[in-house]
């Protein structure tokens, strides 16, 4: 691996791995991006794959806010998208302005050719994606050890619905279909999606990842007893086969996190599978999470992000529930939002959001603790 300048603030690692810290690291999904100025400025003309593809652009827009936040946030996350996988196995993917990710040929059933040629495809992630490896190792170096570096990628049930259903979805018709009609061969794609996103997430470690994070965005689609069918097994597949995976190419453990959204009736299961961190949505009591998890796993989230489209007053109370139903900061939380920065954010109230976590997260001015 190389040799990258000594970690100035591990106080987000210190956290993962369970330690007592001085207050609770801070960072947001979606940090970089469109919400920004300067992201349209380095993005240019570039589409949105192509700036992932580029590691100098990726890696200048994750910077972006790291620079502009200099001081109020502990980890980057590299500029890239959970859909590489897919284009890797050879589906073609792209990002239409104001729709989103679209698939000009999702899959349509077992027999219809491309499942067939996918399943047999031999996947080479360290090649199909190296762009990825380039950007985080540029990265590195560019952010000279001032915060920890997060790669990423999406889970196996949320990069299948896109697959079937050609992109975001609110019926979820085709992927239904999938699991419920073709439940074997929706398995078989699932498994090999796991193992990819295995190789694909070790080669990131290798490139100078320090943390990694796997999205289930679509986690909210399954029931309970679907979830335990179609994604958990998948994700502690991932859980238990990356350690694995690292210790063959003599690289260390790093922390891992899993961000289920929407699965609130899984924050059991999920403290049991295999992951350091768990990701939670706006949805779940802070409080009522702390007492399910019961020290078992660092809880990470989890503002709605809707709140920074309100004032400061809403900012700073919703921060203050939120300190207080995780008991504080000072174990066991990284402070970070339910999800994704969204579009339209003025960048002034996350600054404002961050800054509160701080002022009240700082020792005799923290509320009272619910624990």
């Amino acid at each position: 691996m190389t040799d990258f300048e000594g970690l100035q603030n591990d106080l987000l690692l210190r956290t993962a791995r369970g330690e007592r810290v001085e207050r609770p690291p801070i960072w947001v999904m979606r940090q970089a991006g469109r919400y920004l100025p300067e992201y349209h400025e380095a993005k240019g003309d570039n589409d949105f794959f192509a700036c992932c593809r580029s590691p100098e652009i990726a890696s200048t827009l994750t910077l972006q806010p790291i620079d502009r936040y200099e001081g109020l946030i502990d980890a980057a996350i590299i500029f890239s998208d959970i859909l590489v996988i897919p284009q890797a196995m050879g589906m073609t993917v792209e990002m239409l302005d104001k729709k989103g990710p679209h698939f000009p040929n999702p899959l349509q059933s077992p027999v219809d050719g491309q499942y067939e040629q996918l399943m047999a495809r031999d996947v080479d992630v360290g090649k199909e994606l190296d762009y990825v490896y380039q950007a985080i190792t540029m990265t590195r170096r560019k952010l000279k050890g001032r915060v920890p570096l997060y790669g990423f990628c999406g889970a196996p049930w949320t990069l299948l619905c896109y697959m079937v259903e050609g992109g975001g979805s609110k019926l979820f018709v085709q992927v239904k279909t999938w699991i419920y009609k073709y439940p074997n061969e929706s398995r078989r794609l699932l498994q090999k999606i796991a193992e990819l996103c295995v190789e694909y997430l070790a080669r990131q470690v290798k490139a100078g990842a320090q943390i990694v994070q796997v999205f289930d965005s679509w986690a909210a689609e399954l029931s309970p007893t679907s979830f335990k069918e179609f994604a958990l097994p998948y994700l502690r597949h991932i859980s238990k086969h990356l350690p694995r995976r690292l210790m063959e190419l003599r690289l260390d453990a790093v922390p891992m996190v899993v961000f289920a959204k929407g699965a609130w009736y899984a924050l059991d299961d999920l403290c049991d599978s295999g992951y350091q961190v768990v990701g939670l949505d706006w949805l779940q009591d802070p409080a009522e999470a702390v007492r399910i998890a019961h020290g078992r796993v660092v809880l990470q989230g989890n503002a709605d992000p809707g709140v920074l489209y309100g004032g400061r007053e809403a900012i700073t109370a919703v921060v203050e529930d939120m300190v207080k139903g995780f008991g504080g900061g000072q174990q066991g939380w990284i402070a970070n939002l339910g999800h994704g920065v969204t579009p339209f954010v003025d960048p002034d109230h996350l600054k404002f959001f961050f800054e509160e976590i701080h002022r009240l997260t700082t020792t005799g001015s923290r509320p009272p603790s619910t624990l």
